[in-house]
């Protein structure tokens, strides 16, 4: 399970379910907040500016699914649209969670349907 958020993966770190992967920026809805504390095999650091996806940030989050054990993935700027790299990037089968404001949490199972209408989204990113 991967989640993209700092309410959303707090809450399940909270509830005890098991959380592979944490992106988080610091921050609820754009304001700072105390760093979560959680055990993390390790910690990766990236810079991702709001609105954008950087070719780092894509490497960074490939290298954490690819480690084999819980990674807390800290981004310097914003990580909202790293959802979509997490989709693309994360085997068949697991879950990216991400916190929708004023709405709750949403769960993607990934697949490569799902795969393939999230790379939709970011090729039509790269030709806006």
């Amino acid at each position: 399970m991967i989640s993209v958020g700092d309410r959303v993966s707090r809450n399940i770190i909270e509830k005890g379910i098991p959380l592979d992967i944490l992106i988080v920026d610091n921050k609820i809805m754009r304001k700072p907040i105390a760093p979560i504390k959680v055990e993390a095999e390790k910690i990766l650091r990236v810079s991702n500016p709001a609105g954008t996806l950087t070719e780092k940030a894509w490497q960074v989050i490939k290298e954490a699914i690819e480690y084999r054990g819980r990674v807390k993935v800290l981004v310097e700027g914003e990580e909202d649209l790293l959802t979509l790299v997490a989709v693309l990037t994360a085997p068949d089968n697991s879950m990216v969670v991400y916190g929708q404001p004023r709405e709750g949490i949403v769960v993607i199972n990934v697949t490569e349907r799902t795969k393939r209408e999230i790379r939709e989204i970011v090729d039509r990113m790269a030709t806006a």
